[in-house]
């Protein structure tokens, strides 16, 4: 979706609000597809005759969660914030967006800044426990009854210990 910004060009304080859906079924993130359509919304404003896009980009991600095999759906918020400029001199900066004859591509900016926030890796939540090394139980549902393993560090005190 293309944003027409040219009203705001030339008018300081002036802004436009935007609301978009961007379909991001098709984004490969390591061997799934965890993202599902995208509600941006937010405004452009004239910022002493810079454009400046901020906003909330809202997606539910569904998947298999890397550290405890649980299937998982929850949703995410990334914050926008973006300058969108007609110099193409500044095109090398990951916040600063081209202006085409004064319209700005909402799904382009979008799109970008939820590539850029997305975690490294697909958690069910972000405090994932894990599985035990051990047993391979699911640690978020409660501790698993295997023994610890003494810190080898401490073998020595704990031979004082014994004494």
């Amino acid at each position: 979706m293309m944003l027409e910004l040219t009203e705001i060009l030339d008018r300081p304080g002036a802004s436009v609000p935007f609301s978009t859906d961007v379909d991001l079924t098709d984004l490969v993130y390591g061997t799934q597809k965890p993202l599902s359509r995208v509600t941006a919304q937010g405004a452009v404003r004239n910022t002493a005759g810079v454009l400046v896009l901020k906003g909330t980009a809202r997606v539910e991600i569904t998947g298999v969660c890397d550290r405890c095999a649980a299937d998982f759906s929850r949703q995410v918020d990334f914050p926008l914030d973006a300058v969108l400029s007609a110099d193409a001199s500044d095109e090398d900066d990951e916040n600063v967006f081209p202006l085409e004859g004064g319209r700005a591509d909402l799904e382009d900016i979008v799109r970008t800044t939820v590539v850029l926030n997305m975690d490294q890796q697909l958690l069910c939540r972000p405090d994932c426990k894990g599985l035990c090394f051990r047993c391979g139980k699911n640690l978020n549902l409660g501790p698993c009854d295997c023994t610890p393993e003494p810190d080898p560090r401490m073998a020595a005190l704990a031979r004082l210990l014994k004494k």
